[in-house]
């Protein structure tokens, strides 16, 4: 479970992090991430599970397996990231293995495309 602390919550957060920040697309997720040093306390971390991965119910599986996956790269992380991971319709068959395999890999993406944009 993602401790309560790093969880994104406002929608504020989840906009600017989406439309401000950069992304990377995976085969089941797609990766948000920019820096904010406004906001102390840590990463955060958000999760977007739209009605298009599946019912209530799975929606709520995918939801579990990408915060166990999230709080796995937690120490990978600087207190200024702001993460919003969106899962993809494909997220519901991926086993958390390959959901943390690709949550890696674009966190790495994210991180060289924002240092390139410095």
């Amino acid at each position: 479970m993602l401790p309560a602390q790093f969880r994104m919550t406002r929608p504020a957060e989840f906009g600017a992090t989406i439309k401000h920040g950069v992304r990377a697309a995976q085969p089941d997720i797609v990766v948000h991430a920019r820096r904010d040093s406004d906001t102390p306390g840590g990463p955060r971390i958000g999760l977007v599970v739209a009605k298009s991965v599946g019912n209530a119910v799975q929606r709520h599986q995918v939801s579990r397996r990408l915060r166990h996956v999230a709080r796995a790269v937690l120490p990978d992380l600087t207190p200024d990231d702001r993460i919003v991971i969106r899962a993809l319709p494909g997220s519901l068959q991926a086993i958390s293995a390959r959901l943390e395999s690709q949550l890696r890999t674009g966190l790495r993406r994210t991180h060289d495309l924002m240092e390139k944009a410095r």
